[in-house]
């Protein structure tokens, strides 16, 4: 069984947030820790599992809110290194939500369209609409990450990217967006391990490239590009959760966790109908 929160007790985003300003080093970050966790993998994921029916209530509670004019909606953005579990993630957040109430969308390279705009116009198409969940699968930082390591922009234009992000997130939230940023922590042994099983099982070669192998020799420049973005744009209003992912029903269960926080957090409510119900009841109960 989870261990009942004590009175006072920090919530997981507590555990996982990482503080405004805050200097980071990811190799100071346990990839296998189980901060707030149920004792074990069984009991994480039977909790886990618990919670979809209370998810699956504050979905529908948001959505019903939007018909009465609450603009509230919530954004969950995954970033994380190759084998991370970004996609793996998604398809189990979507398990426990009704997909009709999602929006989802993974990012890959810029198309010739959107390279023609602004970095964040692409971002701003795919944002979810009040009473909705959207999910990004890569995001945004995507320029502030891959753009830094591979060089595809000049330093100065990067350097301006974070506060630019960091003001498009702000008028997100002002506009009633909750913004939940989760970094999916993964350790380097384990993601040679996930690439070496995707080699030995033909249902997973088709995700392999040969390029990931070459990838990996720019790991230490990744870290130090999601320190920079974990330092730079943990703000907040828009905070990010570095979550430890090399144990996948862990990483399942914090993520979930934390939007059941941040749902409970907005406490959405259903409108009251704007029509007389008695009356409705009467016409139905006298056959009309």
């Amino acid at each position: 069984m989870p261990k009942k929160k004590a009175k006072g007790e920090p919530s997981l985003g507590d555990l996982l947030r990482v503080p405004e300003g805050e200097r980071v080093d990811l190799s100071a970050y346990d990839s296998r820790a189980k901060p707030g966790a149920p004792d074990g993998k069984k009991a994480g994921t039977e909790a886990t599992a618990r919670m979809a029916a209370v998810l699956s209530d504050l979905q529908e509670r948001l959505f019903a809110a939007s018909t009465g004019g609450d603009r509230r909606r919530l954004l969950l953005v995954l970033q994380g290194m190759d084998t991370s579990g970004k996609g793996g993630t998604v398809k189990h957040v979507i398990g426990l939500f009704n997909p009709s109430g999602c929006r989802i969308k993974a990012f890959k390279a810029p198309t010739a369209e959107e390279r023609g705009h602004p970095f964040l116009w692409r971002i701003a198409q795919a944002l979810p609409q009040p009473g909705e969940i959207g999910i990004f699968d890569r995001s945004h930082y995507e320029d502030v990450l891959i753009a830094r390591v591979r060089e595809l922009a000049p330093r100065p234009q990067l350097g301006r990217r974070y506060g630019q992000i960091n003001r498009f997130e702000k008028n997100l939230v002002e506009d009633g967006v909750t913004v939940v940023k989760c970094f999916l922590h993964i350790g380097y042994e384990e993601q040679r391990r996930r690439l070496l099983r995707r080699l030995d099982r033909p249902d997973k070669q088709w995700k392999f490239d040969p390029s990931d192998i070459a990838e990996r020799t720019r790991w230490p420049a990744y870290q130090e590009a999601y320190e920079l973005v974990l330092e730079r744009c943990s703000t907040a209003w828009a905070p990010w959760y570095v979550v430890p992912a090399d144990r996948k029903w862990y990483r399942n269960w914090a993520v979930s966790t934390l939007l059941k926080e941040h749902l409970e957090a907005l406490d959405p409510q259903y409108p009251e109908a704007e029509f007389d119900v008695a009356a409705c009841r009467e016409r139905l109960l006298d056959g009309t």
